[in-house]
Parts: C-alpha cells; sequence; structure tokens
C-alpha cells in the first residue's frame, strides 16, 4: 500500500490513520477487503509495528474496520464510500492521425455481437469449435511444457517465434497448402490482426494505393485506414475478387483467396494466375490472407497464391484462432526470403515476441500429430453441419435465395432475391430466437446487394434446422 508517511508532519500513527481512512471513504478500499498484516505494513512504511497497530486500533474504534480471530483485519461492511472527484480539469492531450484512426475506427468494429443470450440458434461465424476441440490433452501438454521448461528459458524469447513452433507449422503448410516456406521465412504473431499491422507498418506509406477485396474484413480495412493508405475497393463474384478491375500503380492487394471473407467465394485458378501477372506488372506485392483454409468439402484444394508465386511477392497469412480457439492468441506471418529480417525487426519493436510457453506447447501439439488429428475430426463435423444447412436452406428457403460459399471455410452467405432490409430481417429473426448477420457492414460503400452469414462452426444439425425453419417463415 502506498501511504505517504513524512516524519515532520505530525505523529506517525496519525498519518497512517488518516491515510487509511481516506482509501475506505474514497472506495480505493473496498468492504471486505483485507488489511495488511501489521507486521507487513510496518515493513513496507519503513516504521515501528506499534504505530501501525495504534492506527489500526483507531480505525477498529470508529467502525471503519472489523478484526476477525485468526484471520486478520477488514474494512466493515457497514460504511458506504463516498468517491471523491478530481477539481482538477482533465488536461486535453493531442492525438496523433493513428490515434484519431484507431479511435474511429472502434467504433465501427466494435459491435456488441453475440452477446444476447436469447438466440437459442446462434449463426455465429468467425469462432472455433470448442466443443470437438481436446483440451485435455492440451492442459496436459501445457503442463509438460511448464514443468520441464528451465528457468533461463524464462527470458525474452526470439521475435521470429520459438524455433519448433516455425518448423511445426512449416511443415503442415508444406503438406496441407502446398506453401512453399523454410522454417527461417516463419514469423509467430499475436493472431493474423498483427500481421496485418506489422504488414502495414513495413510495406505502407502515407498516400500508397492498396487494393482490397469490396466486401471485405473489417480488421484489413481500418488497418489500411489507420496506415493512411488511398483504399481502393476491387469487386466480388462467385468466382473471387474481379483481377480486371484490379487498380493500376498500386503497392498492394489483400486477398482471401481459399473463402473469400465474407462471401465465401473461391478464387478460380485462372484468376490466382492472373493476379500474380498483376503484381509483376505493377511491381506490387499480394497478402494472401487463408484464415480458414484448413476447410474444404469437395474436390481438391487449390494450391494456394504463396506456392504459385515464383518472385517472392506473396506474403503469407494464417491463425489458429479459427482452428484451436481464439485466446490462444497464435498466428503466423511466411515472410518473402529478403524480408524476413525486417519483419521480425518490427515484430521486436511492437510487443519483443509473443508468449514462450503457449508456442512449447503448440509446436509439440503440431508435432505429435495432434493438431491434424483434431483438425479431420473437425472438417467431418463441419462438413455434416453444412450439408444439414444446405439441406434445411432447400427445404424452407428453396429458390428464394442464392448460396455461396458452401465449398469451404465454416460459413457461408445467402442472397436474397427480392429486396429485403437486413436490419430488420436481423431484428426479426433476433425476436425469433435466431441470431443472423447482415453483410452490410462488409462493404466499403452502399452495399450492391443485401446478404445473410450463416457460421455453423458451433452449432448442431438439430439447430440449424431448427433455426432455418424459423428464418424460412420470416422470410
Amino acid at each position: 500500500m502506498t501511504i505517504p508517511i513524512r516524519k515532520r508532519e505530525g505523529a506517525l500513527n496519525r498519518q497512517l490513520y488518516v491515510g487509511l481512512r481516506e482509501a475506505i471513504l474514497a472506495g480505493s478500499l473496498s468492504a471486505g477487503d483485507r488489511l495488511p498484516a501489521t507486521r507487513d505494513l510496518a515493513e513496507q512504511l519503513g516504521i515501528s509495528r506499534t504505530v501501525v497497530l495504534l492506527a489500526y486500533d483507531q480505525l477498529l474504534a470508529e467502525g471503519f474496520v472489523e478484526g476477525r480471530i485468526g484471520s486478520g483485519t477488514y474494512v466493515s461492511s457497514s460504511v458506504s464510500p463516498t468517491p471523491t472527484v478530481p477539481s482538477v480539469r482533465a488536461a486535453r492531450l493531442r492525438q496523433s492521425r493513428f490515434g484519431q484512426a484507431a479511435s474511429s475506427a472502434w467504433s465501427r468494429v466494435n459491435f456488441p455481437r453475440r452477446k444476447n443470450t436469447g438466440l437459442v440458434y446462434d449463426f455465429a461465424y468467425g469462432l472455433s469449435d470448442l466443443e470437438t476441440f481436446p483440451f485435455e490433452k492440451w492442459r496436459r501438454a501445457l503442463l509438460r511444457c511448464a514443468r520441464r521448461t528451465a528457468v533461463s528459458e524464462l527470458d525474452y524469447g526470439p521475435a521470429g517465434g520459438n524455433l519448433a513452433l516455425r518448423e511445426a507449422i512449416c511443415a503442415h503448410l508444406r503438406r496441407s497448402r502446398a506453401v512453399v516456406c523454410e522454417p527461417a521465412q516463419v514469423l509467430v504473431v499475436n493472431g493474423s490482426q498483427q500481421a496485418l499491422d506489422l504488414i502495414a507498418r513495413v510495406l505502407i506509406e502515407r498516400g500508397d494505393r492498396v487494393a482490397i477485396e469490396d466486401p471485405s474484413y473489417q480488421g484489413t480495412r481500418e488497418v489500411l485506414r489507420a496506415a493512411a493508405a488511398d483504399i481502393v475497393p476491387v469487386a466480388v463474384d462467385r468466382e473471387g475478387v474481379k483481377t480486371a478491375e484490379l487498380p493500376h500503380r498500386a503497392r498492394m492487394a489483400l486477398v482471401t483467396p481459399s473463402h473469400q471473407f465474407p462471401t465465401g467465394a473461391i478464387l478460380s485458378l485462372a484468376r490466382r494466375l492472373e493476379l500474380l501477372q498483376w503484381a509483376r506488372c505493377n511491381n506490387a506485392v499480394i497478402v494472401e490472407d487463408d484464415y480458414d483454409g484448413e476447410f474444404r468439402y469437395s474436390g481438391q484444394p487449390l494450391e494456394s497464391l504463396q506456392g504459385l508465386d515464383r518472385q517472392g511477392r506473396v506474403i503469407y497469412i494464417g491463425t489458429f484462432s479459427r482452428t484451436i480457439f481464439s485466446a490462444l492468441r497464435i498466428g503466423y506471418l511466411i515472410a518473402p526470403a529478403g524480408m524476413v529480417a525486417t519483419f521480425e525487426a518490427a515484430k521486436w519493436l511492437c510487443d519483443r515476441h509473443t508468449a514462450t510457453l503457449e508456442q512449447q506447447t503448440l509446436a509439440e501439439f503440431m508435432s505429435e500429430g495432434s493438431y491434424e488429428l483434431y483438425l479431420r475430426r473437425v472438417r467431418r463435423r463441419n462438413a455434416a453441419r453444412r450439408d444439414a444447412l444446405l439441406e434445411s436452406i432447400e427445404s424452407h428457403l428453396g429458390q428464394r435465395v442464392e448460396v455461396t460459399g458452401e465449398g469451404a471455410g465454416a460459413h457461408l452467405v445467402i442472397w436474397p432475391k427480392r429486396p429485403v432490409d437486413e436490419q430488420r430481417l436481423i431484428a426479426a429473426a433476433a425476436s425469433r430466437g435466431v441470431g443472423i448477420y447482415g453483410l452490410a457492414p462488409y462493404f466499403l460503400g452502399k452495399p450492391t446487394q443485401s446478404g445473410i452469414l450463416l457460421g455453423y462452426a458451433r452449432m448442431k444439425e438439430r439447430g440449424i434446422r431448427e433455426g432455418i425453419k424459423r428464418l424460412g417463415e420470416l422470410m
């Protein structure tokens, strides 16, 4: 506890008594809070224990505290604090351009979704399957890593990430996504959002033209706004981003080719090659956000853009938030060989490194095969959920909607063929316990068409069928 004690300003026990009383009345010490032991407080403040005892006796006599035999001294429950309001006017501090942009972005991305407990049938998207994940196995791996980690290893770690984890990520991406990389090119980050932020800091100057899909992920858009980039929206259709509409003389293009967010379109091979050709002609960088490329349900998975690239123009990013659990906050960035040192330096400046123990646990989880075993299980469960969703849409919505995004990921989009008011439909569905989500917030400008996102990663087939039945009755 910090209580100013000044040797020349009166009796020490009186000063201590006043300091503690003010803390109680101001609410800094709440009812039921335990006061420090007299010996401990005397040692902290450098005074005699007798002084502390006298102060405590005065507080006891006036009813501010109460003693509990064998337990200690506690703030009395009968005291009602009266928080003091500072009389000094707070200084008005000037924000940077980045601070203003971040503040403005917060109002757009911090919308209170998924907090309505009345949504029995919640088609929330962007979530991992917490029921399927083997938490007991994860806890055992975490405990093993904690037990065997030497004290010397609890110092700052490498900015690029734990070597074992980088090797495990590299091996997995080579097999599952045809990514061409070495472990040295893997940078472990705090989720794909940090990867986007690092890319903007390292590669974008104020006013640089940057192409993004429209509609697109809000986190990408706001990072670019904060970097003061000149954002150029490029329309999306059933084959993904329209490469013929990409701007000339652009610095970068950010795309989600494996499962476009939010429409779910898969970028065709022809357009992938056109996108790479565009990057070569414009000396541009492509950022491939493979946020849920692990989930594909029909046909052969397309090779990643990074795997098709032969000039080192593609930066590949991914995350474990969509496959393991969001709170883990571990993602990765695959940098071209010539940019690795720069990205590591930027990561070090940002936060030194990602949490070490969690990296060690994830490395073990991946290297022993548990991660791929879990992914296979989730794919099977997601496939069953997706099939139930498609069957329900066919039964209860029929020809009234078109569907996109059903071939991969963990969400799809229904496009009503007749005009609908997204917000009215969302509110009406919520009143019947069904959670659905509109596409309008993901467009840069005015939406060209109304659409509804339906996620299914955490739903059961029975709930999917009932939720779509209710939605069909509304529509």
